[in-house]
């Protein structure tokens, strides 16, 4: 199974800047994407950015021109670089591994426990 641990959550003014960060572990060599998702409260959780083991980056319209997905060489990291931050990108954030159509449907056996961000002023 997958280990997931998200992390660099906390509060920021708006405009200002987070990296998010997730170690994974477990049985990944073989996933084609890794993804970050956001769920606020009383919300459905969002996809958020995901990239392929290509490189290709997704990003939902939202977060276009603010948030950057990248991984390590290894593609046991992902990292989630957001910017320009608004309140309402308030929200738990999460991320996942896997095939590519369970990365975009958002569709997984577990998650990790996600990181918190919150955009106040």
């Amino acid at each position: 199974q997958v280990q997931l641990v998200e992390s660099g959550g906390g509060l920021v003014q708006p405009g200002g800047s987070l990296r998010l960060s997730c170690a994974a572990s477990g049985s990944i060599f073989s996933s084609n994407a890794m993804g970050w998702y956001r769920q606020a409260p009383g919300k459905e959780r969002e996809l958020v950015a995901f990239i392929t083991s290509s490189g290709s980056t997704h990003y939902t319209d939202s977060v276009k021109g603010r948030f950057t997905i990248s991984t390590n060489n290894a593609k046991s990291t992902v990292y989630l670089q957001m910017n320009s931050l608004k309140p309402e990108d308030t929200a738990v954030y999460y991320c996942n591994v896997g095939a590519y159509f369970a990365v975009v449907a958002g569709h997984f056996a577990s998650w990790g426990q996600g990181t918190q961000v919150t955009v106040s002023s």
